[in-house]
């Protein structure tokens, strides 16, 4: 009898689920339906906050909501927050575009690490495709192993020179998953911050930054991130920066 309760609680709980995905996903579209009719109306301070409020949830949004949240922020004069949508924006939509977008704003603001290059466009690129890549990585060792397998079923040796570029690439296939990065990042998202040479008030300090410079995160201790600041080492309180996804 107990069993029979648990299976009808497990497809009542299924069925319900099921029926509840599309009532959200109605909801999230009447939403931002609203949202944008305030949008077109010129009411940003509105529309930002309902757009703010489907961003978070992280059940439905576009790409073009996010440039509509850079827009109203710009608007604002909030060049962080302005940088950071472009930034989502662009993770979803990469393009060079939207790299030059975000460098003219830079320099009409005099805001660092904005520079556009080919290699922050292949960053976003490659991250992008991560998962594509590694799954392809995969199938390519699953069938050369299924078909190592078969052959050495029937007698078949392999050679040395072949065990090791196999052992490399598996290797590889590690170091893809566990080591590879390309790099973190982060805005300064507060006014007059102090950068300083070592992970202590009592450091030296290094230089005072405002608001929308981006900066490489190389590392992080306690309650500091270690940057990379005009090329040298430094660190930066957690509090005044806003990491990049």
């Amino acid at each position: 009898m107990q069993n029979i309760f648990s299976k009808i609680s497990a497809f009542l709980i299924i069925f319900f689920a099921v029926l509840a995905e599309p009532a959200c996903a109605q909801v999230d579209n009447l939403t931002l339906a609203k949202a944008d009719s305030l949008f077109e109306k010129q009411r940003y301070s509105d529309a930002f906050v309902l757009y703010e409020q489907l961003l978070e949830q992280e059940q439905h949004y576009s790409p073009q909501m996010l440039l509509k949240m850079a827009y109203i922020k710009e608007g604002l004069r909030d060049y962080t927050s302005a940088m950071y949508y472009l930034h989502l924006f662009y993770t979803k939509e990469p393009s060079r575009s939207t790299l030059k977008k975000m460098e003219e704003l830079a320099q009409a603001h005099r805001l660092q690490g904005y520079e556009y290059n080919d290699l922050q466009f292949f960053k976003t690129q490659f991250s992008k495709y991560y998962m594509r890549i590694l799954e392809l990585l995969l199938l390519a060792a699953v069938i050369t192993v299924t078909i190592m397998l078969f052959s050495w079923r029937r007698g078949h040796r392999f050679t040395k020179p072949f065990k090791i570029g196999f052992m490399l690439y598996l290797l590889f296939i590690l170091y893809y998953i566990n080591f590879l990065n390309l790099g973190d990042e982060g805005i300064i998202k507060s006014s007059q911050v102090a950068i300083m040479s070592a992970p202590s008030a009592g450091a030296n300090w290094v230089a005072t930054a405002s608001q929308g410079h981006k900066v490489p995160i190389t590392g992080e201790q306690d309650i500091w991130f270690e940057i990379k600041w005009k090329g040298e080492k430094a660190y930066i309180r957690k509090s005044n920066l806003l990491e990049l996804p």
